[in-house]
């Protein structure tokens, strides 16, 4: 399809024509013409971007080409000031975004991030807002399976025990009692505008009165009490019938918990999007999600079950009148970065269209289903775009630029796009004070990746000499102040009450335990919120944050703001010769970790999922972390410490290893079979031995060329 000057895959012209605009108010030649128009005005910008990058990136080869890193420090930071890689940072500023919802601007907790193409995880996540604490406890390691207290195959009475009684016990660490323990309660109701709580020992209230905030059912026999506590709401669910409530004195049947505040809506690493037919369904998902119509049937048990999005929730508040709470997470939607273009979109030349623009575009316009409808999503009428691996501060404020065409396009007030900015790579990083002034006035959210960081640690150094194992990068000095680094510019910047700080993934989902011990470092660090990988990992992630106050650390935090300048420029340059044995064991760690991902990325369409680790260990992984682990071997092998002998046997070895792991996937083809034949294995070759050509060492170029090699294989040998 041919329109002003664009050249329209069918399928994303008639989605657009017949399901996107209408109900938008705006014409279709209208959009035409406007989408052309930014299209040719930014297209050009873009790619001199991507051209700065890769000129920067040869200056920074050669100067380590006859440059000690470790001897001349100085130097090397000068050098970087001279090619405009360290900008001149810009005088101190506060942010001035308006218009926030409060799941960004005031509450802590904690965050989703799934694949939007996938319509039940998203709706599994919208509906993530609320979470029944009751089963994240039973369903999970956080409760021990010792003494009597297994899952099994049906309700184990004493594992419920442990359950209530754990939960009873953050009932009274959040929202005690005046006197005695929510464990003693036999009865809840409302007292002229207050609760009260029978107990064995006679009548009490709550420790703090104002946590009440309201009530479903009468006063005197509430089938619900909601509470909060740090800006969190807490719901008793009181049914003296129900199985579980029946065995507790006050009839409580579940403690429901605000869960995940916020979800991004991921276009980008979690997704294999390759073709117009691809992002069709990217689109119409967020679609369905913006207009409240998202739906999806499959079959759970034997059963078929038809999942759609949580209704908002309804109470009598404490004063007597009504009170509404949003029933779905608030909805981010990350489109993809500068670098990939997608052919669903030609320009007039016949150059396929940055695939950023035309997410920023197609996206926004979605979404004003939302902002002119219901306000489903966001009550302020604003629309969350996060924008990934953006570098320095140029990249950020051509984002606002175009932002800024979108929202003339659309009709939109300006600022009415808001932006989430990832820190996630070195120049980023370097300059983020300077990235976040370029968009003072939308900016709601920056945050840190270890991954995809770490993998542009290593390919912005890459001729520095062989970095550290990957296991060692966590206790680097360039890893420990780029996380402190990113808090102290956030701070400093004025985020807090306006913006969210953001910290990264815990991305073992069956490992719930270790996560509850571990990931209050997050808040600790001074974010208000945190990634995690699932619902139920929300529902228990958000403890931390009654347990910790996150404006409180993050007022104490201000004292610490310091120039970290010199440790981020430490570079992970190995200081120690390996033995063979250890050597093996990075390999081999690296590459059943890139198989394992490939393999369902290429050949199964799967960006997000669940991937056994050389352990089997469960991990759940996205495109970031090829990134780190083709990176990190291409290193060892530019700099000798692996042949690439070495690599193709380490290959093949865990070719089968991944393959015994997928054994019992009735679609899985295992690539040990015809290495030469297996597009997944020629993908990861490709990915490790062409690794240090790749811009800025990403993956997407590589996997998006073998996805639409693989997909063209099956629809030959469908036709043949």
């Amino acid at each position: 399809m041919n329109k002003n000057g664009l050249q329209i895959n069918p399928e994303l012209y008639e989605f657009i024509e017949r399901e996107a605009l209408p109900g938008t108010g705006i014409k279709s030649e209208d959009f035409w013409n406007g989408f052309s128009e930014i299209i040719h005005a930014f297209a050009l910008e873009n790619n001199r971007l991507l051209h700065k990058r890769e000129e920067l990136q040869q200056k920074i080869d050669g100067w380590h080409q006859s440059h000690s890193w470790q001897n001349q420090r100085e130097d090397y930071e000068q050098f970087l000031k001279e090619i405009g890689y360290l900008e001149d940072e810009v005088e101190d500023f506060q942010i001035t975004t308006q218009n926030v919802d409060n799941e960004i601007a005031i509450q802590a907790g904690p965050q989703l991030v799934v694949p939007v193409n996938n319509a039940r995880y998203a709706i599994n996540a919208a509906n993530a807002r609320w979470g029944s604490l009751y089963d994240a406890l039973y369903g999970t390691d956080v409760i021990s399976e010792d003494n009597g207290a297994e899952k099994g195959s049906s309700y184990n009475p004493e594992r419920g025990r442990l359950v209530i009684e754990r939960a009873k016990q953050f009932l009274d660490q959040a929202v005690p009692l005046e006197k005695g323990s929510h464990a003693d309660a036999t009865k809840y109701v409302i007292e002229h505008g207050k609760l009260a709580v029978e107990t064995a020992n006679g009548k009490t209230g709550l420790a703090h009165p104002d946590a009440f905030k309201g009530h479903q059912g009468s006063a005197d026999h509430p089938t619900a009490v909601l509470l909060q506590h740090n800006d969190l709401h807490i719901d008793i669910r009181i049914n003296h019938k129900h199985p579980i409530g029946q065995t507790d004195p006050a009839g409580v049947k579940d403690v429901c918990i605000e869960s995940a505040l916020t979800t991004i809506m991921d276009c980008e690493d979690s997704v294999t999007a390759v073709d117009a037919e691809d992002k069709v369904v990217v689109y119409r998902n967020w679609l369905g999600l913006m207009k409240g119509t998202l739906s999806e049937r499959f079959v759970k048990g034997g059963e078929t079950i038809h999942r759609t999005l949580s209704d908002d929730r309804y109470y009598t508040s404490s004063d007597g009148g009504d009170l509404k709470l949003r029933g779905r997470s608030l909805l981010l939607i990350r489109n993809v970065g500068h670098l990939m273009t997608n052919s669903m979109i030609l320009d007039r030349d016949g150059n396929e269209v940055p695939e950023g623009i035309a997410d920023a575009v197609i996206t926004s316009l979605i979404a004003l289903h939302d902002i002119n409808g219901s306000r489903r999503n966001s009550e302020q009428g604003s629309v969350y775009i996060v924008k990934p691996k953006m570098h320095g501060s140029a990249e950020v404020a051509f984002s606002n630029r175009l932002f800024n065409a979108v929202e003339d396009l659309l009709g939109l007030e300006r600022h009415t796009i808001k932006i989430g900015v990832m820190d996630e790579e070195r120049r980023t990083t370097l300059n983020l004070k300077n990235c976040i002034h370029a968009v003072k006035d939308r900016i709601v959210f920056i945050n840190t990746g270890f991954l995809d960081r770490t993998g542009d640690e290593i390919h912005t150094s890459m001729q520095a000499g062989a970095v550290i194992r990957k296991g060692e990068m966590k206790q680097s000095d360039w890893l420990n102040a780029y996380e402190k680094s990113n808090v102290d510019n956030g701070l400093l910047c004025g985020l807090p009450g306006k913006a969210q700080i953001g910290k990264g993934m815990w991305a073992m989902p069956d490992r719930m335990k270790e996560m509850m011990e571990q990931k209050t470092a997050h808040l600790e660090a001074g974010g208000n919120t945190a990634w995690v990988p699932s619902p139920t990992a929300a529902t228990l992630h958000a403890l931390h944050y009654h347990q910790l106050k996150v404006k409180n650390i993050q007022e104490s935090l201000r004292s610490q703001i310091t120039d970290r300048k010199e440790a981020l420029l430490t570079i992970p340059i190995a200081s120690k010769q390996w033995t063979a044995e250890e050597i093996e064991q990075e390999l081999e760690n690296n590459a059943q970790g890139l198989l394992g991902y490939v393999v369902r990325w290429v050949e199964h369409g799967i960006g997000c999922s669940k991937v056994p680790d050389i352990h089997n260990v469960g991990l759940m992984e996205d495109r970031a972390t090829l990134r780190i682990s083709s990176q990190h071997m291409s290193n060892w092998l530019q700099h000798g410490i692996v042949t690439e002998q070495q690599i193709l046997q380490v290959l093949e070895k865990m070719a089968k290893v991944v393959d015994q792991q997928n054994a019992s996937d009735p679609v899985y083809q295992p690539m040990s079979a015809n290495f030469e034949e297996s597009v997944a294995f020629q993908a990861a070759k490709e990915l490790i031995f062409e690794g240090t050509k790749q811009p800025s060492g990403y993956t997407e170029p590589i996997l998006h060329k073998r996805r639409l090699e693989y997909k063209e294989k099956m629809m030959a040998l469908k036709e043949s």
